[in-house]
This record gives C-alpha cells, sequence and structure tokens, in this order.
C-alpha cells in the first residue's frame, strides 16, 4: 500500500515537472517509449529467467541442493546456527546462496522465503538470522550474475560477462560488510 503511495507520488511530481517546464510533449512520446523498451527486455530476460529456474528446480529434485547443504554446512553453521537443527532450512539457505552465487534473485527469492518462514518467531519480531539472510539476498555474493549479462547482451553488449572481475569484488565486500553490520548491529541491540 504504502509502495503504491510513493510510485503514484512519482508519477505525478514527474507529470507536473513537465507541465511546469513545458516538457509535456517529450513526456507524453516518453512514456509509450519507455513501455515498449521495458516490455522488450522482460522477453529478452525471459529464456534467461526460465533457463536457470528449470535448472534449478533439476538439482533440487536430483539432491544436489541436498548435497550442496552438506557441503555449505560449516558456513551455514556459523552464519546461520539454526541449521545445526534444522536439515531444511539448511536445504533452503544453500539453495538460496548457491541460486545468488548464479546471478539469479529471482529463482533464489522462494528458497530465501522458505527459509524465512521457517525461521520465524510466533512474536513476529525479525532474529537476528533472518537479518543476515536478508543482508545476505540484498548484496549477494554473485560468481556468475546471468541476468545482469542477459541485460547486457539483449541491450547489445559484445562481451557481456566481461564485468566479472568488479562483480566479485564489489559483490564479496559489499556482502561482507552486510554481515559484519548485521552483526554489530545485533550485538549492540541485545545489550540495550
Amino acid at each position: 500500500m504504502v509502495m503504491s503511495w510513493i510510485w503514484s507520488g512519482i508519477v505525478l511530481l514527474s507529470l507536473f515537472c513537465a507541465v511546469l517546464t513545458g516538457n509535456g510533449s517529450a513526456l507524453a512520446a516518453a512514456v509509450p517509449q519507455g513501455a515498449q523498451a521495458g516490455v522488450t527486455l522482460a522477453l529478452s530476460m525471459a529464456g534467461s529467467i526460465c533457463l536457470w529456474t528449470g535448472i534449478g528446480r533439476l538439482m533440487e529434485h536430483a539432491g544436489m541442493t541436498a548435497a550442496l547443504a552438506r557441503l555449505l554446512s560449516p558456513l551455514l553453521r556459523r552464519v546461520f546456527p539454526g541449521t545445526k537443527r534444522d536439515p531444511v532450512l539448511a536445504r533452503e539457505l544453500s539453495g538460496n546462496i548457491c541460486a545468488n552465487f548464479l546471478g539469479l534473485g529471482n529463482a533464489a527469492t522462494p528458497m530465501g522465503i522458505r527459509a524465512v518462514q521457517r525461521m520465524s518467531r510466533s512474536d513476529g519480531i525479525a532474529t537476528d538470522e533472518m537479518c543476515r539472510l536478508i543482508v545476505l539476498n540484498t548484496a549477494s555474493i554473485q560468481l556468475i550474475p546471468a541476468n545482469v549479462a542477459a541485460v547486457r547482451a539483449s541491450l547489445g553488449c559484445a562481451a557481456p560477462f566481461d564485468i566479472l572481475p568488479a562483480v566479485w569484488v564489489t559483490s564479496v565486500c559489499s556482502a561482507g560488510l552486510g554481515v559484519a553490520a548485521a552483526w554489530l548491529l545485533g550485538k549492540a541491540l541485545r545489550h540495550d
């Protein structure tokens, strides 16, 4: 509900500014062009999204996510101690992390939602583990930014993966700083 008010405010402000500056006709011409570009981009990305989402489902049905959960268990137990008691949570988290490694935030989202549901408390207050998961999903470490590469390829980039070193450095830095901040804030708030 709040987001609809924010977007409505942005649209109204844009209309007001366009009329005030005399650019109403330019805005009227830009609206259908922007809508067409959005649909074209969405259709060009659909193939990549469907492919990687299908691969994720196949991995889940083949038991690969359970194997990944065992492989990632030392790391998961440190960052998410609840995985020691809940193997389903460990499987959902490992699938979520692996999807984010591949730059597939849209495929990671359902697994992240299921993990948060397993972490949730009855009082409705977010746990430290939930906050860390949200931080890791927001600033995910990406080894292969598949969606970004698909967008770059659809826009005519000759080498859509030439951004890999920059993606690796920035994603590791942002995820590391985010988890550190979540940990420090969790410690600080518990002492109050």
